[in-house]
C-alpha cells in the first residue's frame, strides 16, 4: 500500500505518533510518504520505503502570513498524482483534515479519488476545536473524512459531545516501541544524579499551562519533606520560567534539574523511580505509557484518557486535577512500601506491553483496508 502521512513535524505527541506509525508501516513493506513543512524530528535516519516531501510556502509580499494550507493542498495533489498514493492519513484535525478534503476535491476534477483517514489526537478537539473560529470547519472536515480514528475512548466521547459527527469514530490507541522504551541498566548514570541513593522523580512535557508543571514541583516538595529524592524536569515551553521561579521560591533548586528537550528520554526514564503527570487535560497520556514501559509507576490526574493507561491501584494512582496533597501522599505511600513498589513496577510493564506498536500496526492496516473497500467514490465523469 502507498500511504501519504500529513502531520506536524515537531516534538508534539501527534507528530511523534504519526512518524513512528509511518516508520512501522514501512517496516511491514508499505511505501510511506511524509508530507509536511520540515522533516519530522523522529525521521532522523534512512529507512527503506520512507519518503519525505517538503511543503514550501509561497513567498509573496501581499501575504502577511504565508498561506500554508494552500501550499500543503497543492503539495498533496502533486504527491498523490505522481507517487500514485492509495490513501492519505492526516494527523490532527486542524488544518490537515480540511486540507485533505480540498486536495481530494481537486483530484476529483482530474478523475482521481484519494480516500482520507483523519486521526484525532486531543487538543485539536478539546482545545483548539472548541474555538468558534474553527469549530464549523473542524466539524465539516471530520464528517468529510472517509475514516476517522481517535487515540482513546475519552477523546472519542469528547468529539461526539462537542461536534455533530455523522461518521463512525474508530478508537485505535497510541502505542509504544518496546524495543526503545524498556528498563536498562543505567546504575552509573543514576549514581551521578542521586549519589546517596535518593529516589528519582521525573516529569516530561512541553511545559504548557495545561501540563500543570507547577503542580509537579508542589508534589515534589511534599515528597521531599518525607523521602530523600531528586526531580528531573524534561522538556521546555512557555511555563518554564514560572516553574524555575517557583523552584527558587521554595528553595529546592539544588534538588531539581531542568534538562530541556531530550531526544533519548528513555535513558532518563531508565533511572527514574516515579513519573509525575498532574495534567489538566490528556487525550491519552503517551508520556506516562513511555514511563510504564521502563517499569516506572505513575502518579497522575484522572483526566481524559489517563485512566485508560494508568490503572488506579495497579500501575500507579489517579487523583482529581489540582489535588497535589493526595498525589504526594500516594507517591510517599508507594515509595515507602518496597513490596508494593516492586509490584507496581511489574504491573506497569505488563500494561505497557498491551500497547506495543507491533500489536497496533495491524489495527491500522485493517482499518486502511476497510476504508479502501467501503469508500463511496462520488466522482462522476463529465
Amino acid at each position: 500500500m502507498k500511504i501519504g502521512v500529513v502531520c506536524y513535524p515537531t516534538y508534539g505527541g501527534s507528530g511523534v505518533l504519526a512518524t513512528e506509525l509511518g516508520k512501522g508501516l514501512a517496516r511491514r513493506g508499505h511505501d510511506v510518504h511524509f508530507i509536511t513543512y520540515s522533516q519530522p524530528v523522529r525521521l532522523n535516519s534512512f529507512q527503506n520505503n520512507v519518503y519525505y516531501h517538503e511543503v514550501r510556502d509561497a513567498d509573496y509580499p501581499l501575504f502577511q502570513y504565508p498561506p500554508y494550507d494552500t501550499a500543503l493542498t497543492s503539495k498533496l495533489v502533486d504527491v498523490v498524482k505522481y507517487e500514485k498514493l492509495d490513501l492519505l492519513h492526516v494527523h490532527y484535525a486542524i488544518p490537515h483534515a480540511t486540507v485533505a478534503y480540498l486536495a481530494k476535491k481537486i483530484l476529483l476534477t482530474q478523475g482521481r479519488y484519494i480516500p482520507t483517514v483523519t486521526t484525532l489526537h486531543g487538543t485539536d478537539i478539546t482545545l483548539v476545536g472548541k474555538n468558534q473560529a474553527f469549530h464549523p470547519v473542524v466539524e465539516f472536515a471530520i464528517n468529510k473524512s472517509d475514516g476517522v480514528t481517535a487515540v482513546s475512548n475519552s477523546l472519542r466521547k469528547d468529539t461526539l459531545d462537542q461536534f455533530n459527527i455523522e461518521k463512525d469514530i474508530r478508537v485505535i490507541y497510541n502505542f509504544i516501541d518496546l524495543e526503545r522504551f524498556r528498563k536498562a541498566n543505567k546504575d552509573h548514570f543514576k549514581k551521578a544524579i542521586a549519589p546517596n541513593g535518593e529516589k528519582i522523580l521525573i516529569h516530561t512535557s512541553n511545559f504548557r499551562k495545561v501540563k500543570r508543571v507547577e503542580d509537579v514541583v508542589h508534589i515534589f516538595k511534599r515528597i521531599y519533606e518525607k523521602i530523600p529524592c531528586k526531580l528531573l524536569l524534561v522538556g521546555d515551553g512557555p511555563e518554564r520560567a514560572n516553574v524555575e521561579r517557583l523552584c527558587r521560591e521554595i528553595g529546592l533548586c539544588h534538588e531539581i534539574r531542568f534538562l530541556g528537550k531530550q531526544e533519548a528520554v528513555e535513558e532518563l526514564l531508565a533511572i527514574a523511580d516515579l513519573f509525575l503527570m498532574p495534567s489538566g487535560s490528556e487525550s491519552f497520556g503517551l508520556a506516562a505509557l513511555e514511563a510504564m514501559a521502563c517499569e516506572v509507576p505513575v502518579i497522575s490526574s484522572n483526566i481524559g484518557g489517563l485512566p485508560e493507561v494508568n490503572i488506579e491501584g495497579v500501575t500507579g494512582f489517579l487523583s482529581d486535577v489540582g489535588n497535589v496533597d493526595e498525589m504526594a501522599a500516594n507517591a510517599i505511600r508507594l515509595l515507602g512500601n518496597e513490596t508494593m513498589f516492586k509490584e507496581f513496577k511489574s504491573n506497569a510493564l505488563q500494561q505497557a506491553e498491551q500497547f506495543d506498536i507491533e500489536n497496533v500496526l495491524p489495527l491500522y492496516e485493517e482499518y486502511y483496508q476497510h476504508v479502501l473497500e467501503t469508500t463511496v467514490y462520488d466522482y462522476k465523469p463529465r
